[in-house]
């Protein structure tokens, strides 16, 4: 869930339904299982100063893969690197806390791969390649599956999720579960994202005092400071983007129907999808190819096989911008921050150097009336779709409804909600089910304001290939007390329409993360690769974090 979510919430009054929270909070019991697993202890000072070198720093997919094939690594050499670096950087050092457990099983997998590999070749680019997994999505390990809550804390799923199977049968190794903003950003009116009752409160490695932005938070840290190769993330409205620009990342949110959501825990089955969040665009496409597919599990993902892509790569054009039509609405995605704007601005200027025709436009249709008709439509799903998930879980599972979570909660309190409530929660509880009229109504608004009247009106009249806008404002300081200090973003209207928006390193403002979005109509996905990888290509703007005790204010 974005945090634009909560701050209309705030203005409205709503959320004024919010408990008091406690004001203590004690740390994790021992792991059950013994595996490699963060205690949430809190508050602690995070170290300062740049790790030692890392020999993967910045290390690709493709460049991974050709050094195992010259035979300079193993899958078990690059899995123990990378559980080297978390337990150097994440569990110590900068202490960023984007890591709630690693995998017990991922170095006997990591000697089985390269087993494969020299008897039967590898599998594809993804062989023998650690991957960080958000925390809400189901491994069939001995990982947890909780969505940063207590309440699932040591329960394990007989069965991965279907993005998990295809990446497992692709060669890759799940090598830990990343931190996020508890049941991902949809608990509390005042939150502070990357916050979870297990792994605490993760930080940005560009500055430690930042807020890494939610709710796929600790992939969105943990792959920006290398430990791991790629990871995926999971998306209501903002929860891939928001990170993903925050830690100088390429962020996709795809299609809603392109990836199949079983067995992640859900909020929305409208706007519900997970997405790959790298530290290129090409390794975005690499893992795209592999996440995208039917699944007889997930109605969206019905005849899917006709719009997905075996190789996304195949449209990575270092010369996309050429000729391109962009779209760069103005109002609601600028004047929020004037050092984001700054460097969107140099952006715009680097594509049309680029060949692109860079069209101006007041507004996005609609944009504006979208907040308080999804925010319904949201509490609605997530009571019956969180309800669904949860009463499939093992008879062992101490939750089996959205009212028991709300009551695990108030039952361990100092522990669940020592800086923030449940409000959202609550919400959700009093909605009715899918059959209400004003959910059927809402539904109806906000397909409608988003797709036929919003994205695709407006594209097709100025016949664009990609609307162009910020992502969201350089990270805030991370504040237990207040919550998120969210001033703008532009993940909405993508969103609520079920389409693809992709976001790329555009530069920093005092050494933080600014990201630049390119969203466009439904299975676009292939025109969003193709632009973004040309400006990525251009100006390579990514920089890897230097683990800093705050921003670079002395240069201001």
């Amino acid at each position: 869930m974005s945090t634009t979510r909560r701050r209309f919430l705030r203005e409205s009054g709503l959320a004024a339904l919010g408990a008091a929270a406690g004001t203590g909070c004690n740390s994790q019991p021992a792991n059950p299982r013994g595996q490699a697993s963060l205690t949430a202890a809190e508050p602690q000072s995070p170290g300062a100063g740049s790790p030692a070198a890392f020999e993967l720093d910045e290390v690709t997919i493709d460049q991974l893969q050709q050094r195992m094939q010259a035979g300079q690594y193993t899958a078990r050499r690059l899995t123990e690197l990378y559980l080297a670096r978390i337990a150097a950087i994440d569990r110590q050092g900068p202490t960023l806390r984007a890591v709630l457990e690693t995998n017990p099983d991922a170095l006997r997998i990591a000697d089985e791969l390269d087993t494969e590999r020299q008897t039967k070749g590898p599998r594809g680019p993804l062989h023998g390649i650690p991957i960080l997994v958000k925390d809400n999505v189901d491994t069939a390990d001995r990982m947890s599956t909780t969505a940063g809550s207590l309440a699932l804390e040591g329960l394990v799923r007989s069965r991965d999720a279907h993005i998990v199977q295809r990446f497992r049968a692709a060669g890759a190794i799940v090598l830990a579960k990343t931190n996020l903003s508890e049941w991902a950003n949809f608990r509390s009116t005042r939150s502070s994202s990357g916050w979870s009752a297990r792994g605490a409160q993760c930080r940005n490695p560009y500055a430690l005092d930042r807020n890494p932005c939610g709710s796929s938070s600790g992939t969105g840290a943990g792959i920006a400071a290398n430990c791991g190769a790629a990871g995926i993330g999971t998306e209501t409205d903002g929860s891939i983007l928001c990170p993903s620009s925050a830690n100088s990342l390429v962020g996709l949110k795809p299609t809603v129907g392109l990836i199949s959501r079983r067995g992640i825990i859900p909020i929305s089955h409208s706007q519900d999808t997970a997405g790959p969040m790298t530290r290129t665009v090409r390794d975005a496409a690499i893992l795209l190819s592999v996440m995208a597919g039917a699944d007889s599990g997930d109605d969206s993902t019905r005849g899917i096989e006709n719009r997905r892509h075996a190789d996304y790569t195949e449209f990575l054009d270092p010369g996309g911008l050429r000729g391109a039509r962009l779209g760069v609405p103005r109002k609601k995605f600028f004047g929020y921050s004037d050092a984001t704007d700054r460097v969107v601005a140099a952006a715009l200027d680097d594509m049309m150097r680029l060949g692109a025709t860079i069209m101006d436009l007041p507004a996005l249709p609609h944009a504006e009336e979208l907040d308080q008709p999804e925010f319904e439509l949201l509490l609605y799903e997530f009571r019956t779709d969180v309800t669904h998930y949860l009463s499939g879980l093992p008879s062992s599972s101490r939750v089996k409804s959205l009212k028991d979570v709300i009551a695990f909660n108030e039952a361990h309190r100092e522990r669940e909600m020592p800086y923030f409530g449940q409000e959202i929660l609550l919400m959700a509880q009093e909605k009715g089910p899918l059959t209400d009229k004003v959910y059927l109504n809402v539904r109806d608004l906000t397909r409608r304001l988003s797709r036929r009247e919003g994205i695709d009106a407006i594209m097709s009249e100025h016949r664009l290939d990609a609307l162009v806008v910020p992502t969201g404002p350089p990270p805030w300081l991370i504040d237990l007390v207040n919550g998120d200090h969210f001033v703008g973003g532009s993940s909405t209207p993508a969103a609520v329409a079920g389409y693809p928006a992709l976001t790329v390193p555009a530069g920093f403002v005092l050494g933080l993360p600014v990201g630049l979005s390119f969203f466009g109509r439904a299975f676009s996905e292939p025109t969003l690769f193709k632009l973004a990888f040309a400006y990525e290509q251009a100006t390579h703007q990514r920089k890897s974090p230097k683990f800093l005790p705050t921003a670079e204010l002395a240069a201001a």
